[in-house]
């Protein structure tokens, strides 16, 4: 079975979509990493690094430090599918993060997107 496209996506092209979509909504690049640190365990010099390398996504979830076993009381629909009935565990982190994402830029509070 072949890989998805986005596997070998750089995280530092989608980074900045993540930012921007948070930020029309009000939120800040702060934030965005707070959620992005929670999911993968990485410190904000970890993730900055991750970005700096150009690692792809396969690359950046693979080298986490710690999915955040939280992370598993994400549910619902992103990009049409429902995140907790995805097979592929790459996949399922990558729209898990996606999904933390518009939560975060729909205006729920910080507590509520981190499971808290």
């Amino acid at each position: 079975m072949a890989s998805h496209p986005i596997f070998a996506t750089p995280f530092s092209k989608v980074y900045p979509l993540y930012l921007q979509k948070a930020m029309r909504k009000g939120r800040s690049k702060e934030e965005v990493d707070r959620v992005i640190c929670w999911l993968t365990g990485y410190e904000l010099v970890d993730l900055e690094r991750q970005i700096a390398l150009q690692v792809d996504f396969e690359q950046f979830f693979n080298h986490a430090p710690q999915l955040n076993s939280s992370s598993s009381l994400v549910t619902g629909v992103v990009c049409g599918v429902r995140v907790e009935e995805l097979a592929d565990p790459l996949m399922k982190k990558i729209r898990i993060l996606d999904k933390l994402i518009d939560e975060l830029a729909k205006g729920k509070t910080m507590g509520k997107v981190l499971r808290q």
